[in-house]
Formats: C-alpha cells, sequence, structure tokens
C-alpha cells in the first residue's frame, strides 16, 4: 500500500491585517471536522502563538457553555476523532517539527502552517520555500494590496521562476471583500498579476463579522474556532465551502 502524501500549505503575506490567521483556522477546522479530511496547524506566529491562544479560549468557552459542550460532544461521537493537533515552533524550525507528523504511520493530508510574512527574515523566506503551496491573501486597501503584491513577487523570482524550492504553487487570493464597494482595485490588480504571471484564486472571501466570530458567553453559533466547524447557518454566504472546493483543486487533493 503506498503510504499518503502531506501536502505543506501556508496562508502567508507580508503585511498584517489581511485575514491569513483566520483563513488557516477557517480551512483547517472545515477540511477536518466536515470533509474528513486529516490536518495539522504549525502555529509559527512567535512569540504570541495566535492560534494555539485560541485553541485554548476555545476549549475555556465550550467548557463554560453547556450548549458548545453539548455540540462538541455530538460532533466527536460522530466523527470518532479527537481535535486536530496544533503545534508551536519557531520559523526556520516548522518544517521539521512537522516531520513526526509526516513520517508517522498515519500522515496527515495537509499540514497548514501560519507564518508570518515579511521579505526582510530569511527564516521565514526559506521555509516559505519548503511550502508545497501557498497562498497569499490580499484585500482591497491599496496599502495591503502593494505589500501583499511585493511579497508574492519576492517570493516568485526567488523560488518559483528558478525552480529552487518545493514551491508547486503561488495563488493570491482575495478576502474581506465588500460587495456593496464599488472599485476598480481588484481589476487594476488582478491585472497585474496576469502580467507577472501571479495565479489569483476565482473565490471571494466577503467581508463580515461573522469571520471574527468566535462566540459568546451563550448560544452555540461558532463561525472561527478550532474545535468545531463553522456554524452551518453562518456558512451560508461565506464562500468558505467555495474557497475549499477551489483549495483542493488547486493542491490536487486526489482523497
Amino acid at each position: 500500500m503506498t503510504k499518503k502524501e502531506t501536502t505543506l500549505v501556508a496562508f502567508s503575506t507580508q503585511k498584517g491585517g489581511a485575514g491569513k490567521t483566520t483563513l488557516t483556522v477557517l480551512m483547517a477546522s472545515y477540511l477536518y471536522y466536515v470533509r474528513g479530511l486529516d490536518v495539522v496547524v504549525v502555529d509559527c506566529d512567535y512569540p504570541q502563538y495566535s492560534i494555539q491562544d485560541m485553541r485554548e479560549r476555545d476549549m475555556k468557552r465550550i467548557d463554560s457553555n453547556p450548549a458548545l459542550r453539548q455540540v462538541a460532544f455530538e460532533q466527536f461521537s460522530r466523527l470518532k476523532k479527537k481535535t486536530y493537533p496544533i503545534v508551536n515552533s519557531a520559523p526556520e524550525n516548522a518544517v521539521e517539527v512537522a516531520k513526526g507528523y509526516i513520517e508517522s504511520a498515519t500522515p496527515p493530508d495537509v499540514i497548514f502552517f501560519d507564518l508570518t510574512g515579511t521579505v526582510n527574515n530569511p527564516a521565514i523566506i526559506n521555509t516559505i520555500g519548503l511550502m508545497d503551496y501557498v497562498f497569499c491573501p490580499i484585500t482591497a486597501d491599496r496599502i495591503v494590496a502593494t505589500s501583499s503584491l511585493s511579497f508574492a513577487s519576492s517570493i516568485n523570482e526567488k523560488f518559483i521562476s528558478t525552480g529552487q524550492s518545493n514551491i508547486k504553487g503561488l495563488h493570491m487570493m482575495w478576502n474581506m471583500v465588500d460587495g456593496r464597494e464599488k472599485t476598480d482595485l481588484y481589476g487594476q490588480y488582478e491585472k497585474i498579476f496576469g502580467e507577472l504571471g501571479l495565479s489569483v484564486m476565482e473565490t471571494k472571501v466577503p467581508d463580515s463579522k461573522r469571520f471574527r466570530k468566535e462566540g459568546e458567553a451563550v448560544g452555540k453559533n461558532l463561525f472561527r474556532s478550532t474545535i468545531l466547524p463553522p456554524d452551518k447557518a453562518l456558512l451560508r454566504g461565506s464562500n468558505i465551502d467555495k474557497l475549499a472546493d477551489e483549495f483542493l483543486k488547486l493542491i490536487n487533493y486526489k482523497g
């Protein structure tokens, strides 16, 4: 029997505020709890380790909320598996840390790396070069878009165009899109992406308060969680399901 291959993926960009950590969590949780893939998250956001911190908040929230405890119990009884692992690592050691999972008897389908993005940190850039796929979120803020474009261009020039990396695909993706906003920024930047040979995903993720919805003291409607998938009612109109479909197609997932 051929051993399952693990795909290494990073949502990464140079500018903060583009939503890479939220997208990492949403995609990991949706694929793991809804689509049935096995995933691991390596949190390289040193020193705050924001995803690990989110897991701890999730555990406390569920422990103190009877409705959420019941949802979690029913979920894990149905799935017959625990929460996906979240491991902390310095960026330069991230792939080495992930090797324990890759070389295990049951390797995961996807390992997500939450990387801070900067073209000035060799450790981070070298780790990005070890990814199979890099997804670069951008927003319709000219400063963020310009910074993300600079970041993606650097990765493209250093690794992809030279063939000196593991990267099979670098994909730009629009995040926090306001459907009511009339702007030609999308068209302007997509033209630049094309001229630079950069791919842009078809699925656009809308701007919505639900992406910041981790839960309240009462109720059971969570959207962003490391322990539960996005609530079905909140999932509608979020494009997370469509994003997952396109994501799996782009990484050539065969499961």
